[in-house]
């Protein structure tokens, strides 16, 4: 890797960059809906950086699948969110409705209900330490002033020639920025502004050393710092940084800390990466990356042109065949229309004759429709008959039934029975008495005959012998 010098802004090193992608160009053809939503997804996920956003919780859901859905809201909006159960688990606590958190989100868009929403990957409860009050109202004093607004920030350049790089000679990250901008963009040149970045007066020191980057002759600011607590980034989290940020005329992209480190100066900063590396990577256009485009460009540019001379030779061929003298078109379209005169004289021919069978049809089914009452005389006679002779057989039929009936009935009949001498004999538990084996001396029976009833006690008992 070349040498950096380390004094203010004087030396320069050429590096290697990247560059985004070119804006794709405005297109007249109709998209899906789906296409629209992906569309729109990667502009929100690729415009909106990893970012904190605070309000109260609601609408809060556990599903069952570990995945944790609610809305943030503040007094005059709110957001969906999702936190997927990967990151649910790693919370530590549990979250309820109208818990006032901060959440580290990235701005998305879910394609199948064409909704936007934020994907949560880290949640901290809002108003904790002396720091982070400090934090909160500074943030809110400069927000106010409009410091952080969108209007405010300064687009990358895309094809950037000189870099400045503020931060400690002793930085951790330092090392990481250089080795990716040398890979990324070696034809860049790299100025380095050393400054404190922790401890008293590191706030001054950036402040001035910004201030120096962006009287210079780079495009573009590179803030950096390792990773630490709270209080080890609180440089970056006074007033005076943020307003040397704000008043660079070059852009400054802020790559402090780790991934989840917010401060002051990332709110300022015209563009906030998650880490050293990163930012390194959003300011160097990729040499290698940009090459592979051209190339690939340069073969969708040759394929057009070849398939868009083939269409127009196909087209041309086609148009040729079509060509034709006037007479004969004339000729044509003279046997076009008698064809067209006969099909209507045909049609209307057809026509007539259908409505004539019609016609005939309905006087016939009005000569069938109408009453015979001579015909309905008769035929009412001759069902009174016929129900005259059913209702005699019917009668007969049931007579003889009910006779047959009746004979069975006095055959089973008991009382006939003791009219030929027989007594019906019941037991003093009241039932009939069937085996003499059921009585002991001494029980009082009751005798029914054919005429009157008698009482009678018994006085011995004989058992009919068993069968064998």
């Amino acid at each position: 890797m070349p040498s950096v010098n380390t004094g203010h802004g004087i030396s320069h090193s050429r590096y290697n960059s990247g560059m985004p992608n070119p804006t794709p160009p405005v297109s007249n053809s109709v998209l899906s809906v789906s296409g629209l939503n992906r569309l729109v997804r990667d502009c929100l996920e690729s415009a909106f950086p990893l970012t904190w956003v605070g309000g109260e919780i609601s609408n809060l859901t556990y599903a069952a699948s570990g995945h944790v859905y609610f809305s943030l809201k503040d007094s005059n909006a709110q957001v969906r969110c999702v936190m997927w159960r990967s990151r649910a688990q790693l919370l530590g606590w549990r979250l309820e409705n109208g818990q006032q958190i901060e959440a580290r989100a990235l701005v998305s868009f879910y394609e199948p209900r064409g909704e936007f929403q934020l994907n949560v990957e880290a949640i901290r409860r809002a108003g904790q330490g002396d720091l982070f009050e400090r934090f909160l109202r500074l943030k809110a004093q400069l927000e106010q002033e409009g410091l952080f607004a969108a209007e405010r920030k300064k687009p990358l350049p895309a094809f950037p020639r000189r870099i400045a790089i503020v931060t400690s000679l002793q930085a951790a990250a330092l090392r990481d920025v250089l080795t990716t901008l040398h890979r990324r963009a070696p034809h860049l040149r790299v100025t380095l502004f050393p400054t404190l970045v922790q401890g008293e007066g590191a706030a001054a020191k950036i402040a001035e050393a910004i201030g120096q980057a962006a009287a210079g002759d780079c495009e573009a600011i590179i803030l950096c710092r390792g990773g630490g607590s709270i209080e080890d980034l609180w440089a970056f989290n006074e007033e005076a940084v943020a307003r040397a940020i704000a008043a660079s005329a070059i852009p400054v992209i802020a790559g402090i800390g780790h991934e989840t480190d917010f401060t002051i100066a990332d709110f300022a900063a015209d563009l906030r990466a998650p880490t050293p590396t990163a930012a390194a990577e959003l300011v160097s256009p990729d040499r290698a990356g940009l090459l592979a485009r051209l190339d690939s460009l340069h073969d969708q540019l040759q394929r057009r042109l070849e398939r868009g001379l083939a269409d127009r030779a196909q087209r041309l061929d086609w148009l040729s065949a079509r060509l034709i003298h006037p007479a004969e078109r004339l000729h044509r379209r003279r046997q076009e229309t008698e064809a067209l005169g006969a099909r209507l004289q045909r049609a209307q021919r057809s026509q007539l004759e259908r409505f004539r069978l019609q016609l005939g049809a309905l006087g016939q089914r009005q000569a069938t429709a109408r009453p015979r009452l001579d015909q309905l005389a008769d035929r009412l006679a001759h069902l009174h008959y016929r129900l005259d002779q059913r209702t005699r057989w019917g009668l007969s039929q049931h007579s003889g039934k009910l006779n047959a009936l009746n004979s069975s009935l006095k055959q089973l009949d008991p009382h006939a029975v003791l009219t030929r001498g027989y007594a019906l004999a019941i037991g003093p538990d009241g039932r009939a008495i069937r085996d003499a084996a059921a009585l002991t001396p001494g029980d009082t029976l009751h005798l029914s005959f054919a005429r009157g009833a008698a009482t009678a006690r018994v006085q011995q008992v004989v058992a009919s012998p068993e069968a064998d």
